[in-house]
């Protein structure tokens, strides 16, 4: 069991730093501006601007101090299979992207899915105990 844990957080690995340029942490974003990076931390608050449907995501922070903010435009929020500002929230995501600079503030703009996802500890499935073991 642990080495199939382990072949997964390789192959996760692998296919971030394949995708990205650099893995870098939400509080260095700032300084990587107009590249394109992988971050991984947790979604702190969430919002959808209606009628646009336009998604933020803060990561690293509540809003108006988070380290990232990330944008689902409206015509690319159909592509998720859940609603994003409902399933990220509280989650622990890694996000690709390159990283721009809005009012001061790092932001990724994520046109496709594959660009967000939930990082492997977040995706714990429990395993129940069985009596005698």
């Amino acid at each position: 069991m642990k080495n199939i844990l382990l072949i997964n957080v390789f192959a996760l690995l692998f296919a971030f730093t394949a995708s990205a340029q650099k893995v870098i942490s939400a509080a260095d974003a700032p300084k990587h501006i107009n590249e394109t990076v992988t971050i991984c931390e947790k979604v702190f608050s969430t919002k959808l601007i209606t009628p646009s449907n336009m998604t933020f995501l803060d990561l690293g922070g509540f809003h108006p101090n988070q380290l990232l903010t990330v944008v689902i435009k409206g015509e690319d929020r159909s592509k998720f299979k859940d609603a994003p500002d409902e399933y990220f929230k509280g989650r622990n995501v890694c996000v690709t992207g390159k990283l721009i600079d809005y009012k001061g503030k790092p932001e990724i703009v994520v046109s496709d899915p594959s660009q967000i996802k939930v990082s492997l500890h977040d995706n714990v499935v429990p395993v129940e105990k069985k009596s005698g073991d």
